[in-house]
């Protein structure tokens, strides 16, 4: 695991933007991604809101994905192996980084062909704890006529990046202004943020 830890953290010094191609093994990402495929079939999934809990809105033309908040609460033995290894990585980056971070939330991310997510911040202007967004995927066969990359836009340096199964992605919350392009086929993750409350 923490060949994969310092490949996040070496590529975000180097660009800003970390990425491990495996940071997720092939049987979490497709246990993960068997979960999120029946929760979505139980109609589980809500519509993804804009802003948090203290100003929420919903908004088709800026953002169209569904999710499902995970918890530790539904005891679901890949969404705690899932926590682990975030844990895992906190206490590395805390060590290594003096990151201070004391906590995240991720919810499963799944969008349908034709969805998409305009440009954002990750950062509330109301809440300030979110410090670093992570997004790990679930899309095994992803093919670059499948669109739906995430688009990370930097001055000098605009990054584009497919959702390939098992790759994470690790930048921080206030800093990169980024979107989701539009998707030609189901597009599945798991998003969250590492937090300093």
């Amino acid at each position: 695991m923490e060949n994969s830890f310092e490949a996040l953290i070496a590529t975000y010094i180097e660009n800003k933007v970390g990425i491990s191609e495996h940071f997720l093994s092939t049987d979490l990402a497709n246990n993960l991604k068997q979960n999120l495929i029946s929760l979505n079939q139980k109609s589980l999934l809500m519509e993804a809101g804009i802003g948090n809990s203290e100003k929420v809105s919903y908004d088709g033309a800026i953002r169209s994905d569904s999710i499902y908040w995970l918890d530790k609460k539904h005891n679901n033995a890949f969404e705690n192996e899932f926590f682990a290894q975030i844990e895992a990585f906190i206490l590395y980056l805390n060590q290594s980084c003096y990151t201070g971070i004391t906590g995240y939330e991720f919810h499963y991310s799944l969008y349908e062909s034709g969805d998409f997510y305009l440009k954002h911040l990750d950062q509330f202007k109301n809440n300030p704890s979110r410090k670093y967004s992570m997004i790990s995927y679930l899309n095994s066969n992803w093919q670059e006529s499948d669109g739906g990359e995430l688009l990370i836009h930097q001055l000098d340096n605009n990054q584009k990046i497919s959702p390939t199964q098992g790759k994470t992605v690790f930048f921080k919350s206030d800093e990169l202004v980024h979107e989701v392009l539009v998707t030609q086929n189901t597009r599945m993750s798991i998003t969250g943020w590492l937090k300093s409350d």
